[in-house]
């Protein structure tokens, strides 16, 4: 786990759950430390990964704050790395609902999900 994904996911509300856990302390010495160094781009690994999906899910939030889950599928790199920060897809036609799309421009914020 990198600290980009660290700053993301550990909130207020997660720290003081691991805290009620017990795993906090472990957690803050190995991602929250001041040596380490931020991993916040995508690698010659992930690259490869991302290459051979045949699909994928992805999130949106709407303005409403709920989240809303979607499946995107194709070939083989129809999902590509545009460069170290950057991923991009086909977009087939589908049920022109366009509820991601809409979720997007209202939030920027999106989280894919694939499945090794």
């Amino acid at each position: 786990m990198s600290h980009a994904f660290a700053d993301i996911a550990f909130t207020p509300s997660v720290k003081a759950a691991q805290q009620r856990d017990g795993s906090r302390v472990s957690y803050a010495r190995n991602f929250e430390a001041d040596t380490e160094v931020f991993n916040d781009r995508l690698g010659d690994a992930e690259v490869e990964f991302i290459a051979a999906q045949r699909s994928f899910t992805m999130a949106t939030v709407s303005e409403t704050g709920w989240p809303y889950l979607q499946h995107r599928g194709g070939p083989r790199g129809f999902l590509k790395v545009l460069d170290d920060k950057t991923l991009a897809f086909a977009d087939f036609a589908g049920n022109r609902q366009l509820v991601s799309v809409g979720n997007a421009a209202g939030n920027e914020r999106v989280a894919l999900l694939l499945v090794d």
